[in-house]
């Protein structure tokens, strides 16, 4: 059975310097253009002008509407993860993302309150497999914008000691100096520039009432100080922008979509009468085809409900096809270079 872990509580009078403690000169340099990321993910996406999306289900996962067997979501993990990178041990898919060196970010979304937010079993699940591959606990960093959107998710903050660290933004700090892609220019998180070697996405699958879609391209808004300054135009270009700066970029390994409870109106705020549960895992390391995918879940989920597509709502995700362009090259939009493999668990 997993076991399930809680994260010591630390101090939070310790200030951004000593949150990042030991690791500031640790952060290794990555290729430009994201190549950390991109070359382990193609052992599992396959050639680089195809990309693979998993979408495992477990419709038996809650003992409860609003509460999650642990252990069954541990093994849909583990299924996910063995038909991504085609092999046959989870841990083997592991090794293909993180090395047991390297201080590993986990960020989730936290936004909505513990409604609608990256599940704990779920996060706690992934560190445990982090854990079977050698990553000891103070290497594994649970974050997101701010310490408040964290507690409401179900979060402790924990800042010291050698037990997993949890902390937002708001404690990390920012680097003091801009950097900039095409029309986004803000300042990043120390957490992702200072802190961490590689980032683990886990986005939440649901609706957002101004870009259409939050998922896998929108989460890492998480990482910049002015994320409130790029919703115009339906997001577009800002969200492919953001992922596109290099300090974000160069660091996400992999994506992981909470789809336990996600949300077809009304996001990105949690509504309860609008959420629907989807029971199931999105993983992948192409964000557009994930973003992709979740619109298509999303859309399917609308017109069964007789709501009318984003389109006609005037709300598209259009940055999901510029974060494909040439410009960006963050991955495919093409459903017809989408490998999507889908799995429901018995």
């Amino acid at each position: 059975m997993t076991r399930r872990r809680t994260f010591l509580i630390g101090s939070l009078a310790l200030g951004g310097a000593a949150v990042l403690g030991g690791h500031r000169a640790a952060a290794r340099a990555v290729p430009a253009g994201g190549a950390s990321g991109e070359a382990r993910a193609a052992e599992g996406a396959g050639a680089s002008t195809r990309s693979r999306v998993v979408v495992a289900r477990d419709r038996s996962l809650r003992v409860a509407p609003a509460r999650i067997d642990s252990d069954r979501l541990s093994r849909l993990l583990d299924d996910a993860m063995l038909r991504y990178f085609d092999v046959d041990h989870p841990l083997d898919a592991w090794r293909r993302v993180i090395t047991p060196d390297e201080v590993v970010g986990l960020k989730v979304n936290c936004l909505a309150g513990r409604g609608l937010s990256t599940t704990v079993a779920l996060v706690e699940a992934i560190c445990e497999r982090l854990r079977g591959i050698g990553v000891p606990d103070r290497r594994i960093v649970i974050w997101d914008r701010q310490n408040s959107d964290l507690e409401d998710g179900g979060y402790t903050i924990a800042t010291r000691g050698s037990g997993v660290r949890c902390f937002g933004n708001d404690l990390a700090g920012f680097e003091p100096e801009l950097v900039s892609f095409g029309s986004a220019c803000s300042l990043v998180t120390k957490t992702v520039t200072r802190l961490c070697d590689a980032v683990i996405n886990l986005p939440v699958l649901k609706d957002h009432g101004i870009t259409g879609v939050t998922g896998a391209l929108k989460n890492l808004f998480g990482a910049i100080h002015n994320p409130n300054k790029y919703h115009l135009g339906l997001g577009d270009p800002y969200v492919p922008d953001v992922y596109c700066l290099p300090p974000i970029r160069n660091k996400v390994r992999l994506t992981i979509v909470d789809a336990l409870t996600a949300q077809y109106e009304g996001g990105p705020s949690f509504l309860a009468h609008w959420s629907w549960p989807y029971d199931g895992l999105l993983v992948g390391a192409d964000p557009v085809a994930l973003d992709r995918t979740c619109w298509r879940i999303i859309e399917a989920k609308r017109a069964q409900q007789g709501m009318p597509t984003l389109h006609e709502a005037g709300r598209q995700p259009t940055y999901i096809a510029t974060a494909a362009d040439a410009a960006h090259r963050l991955g495919t939009n093409d459903p017809a270079r989408i490998d999507l493999v889908e799995y429901e668990r018995s």
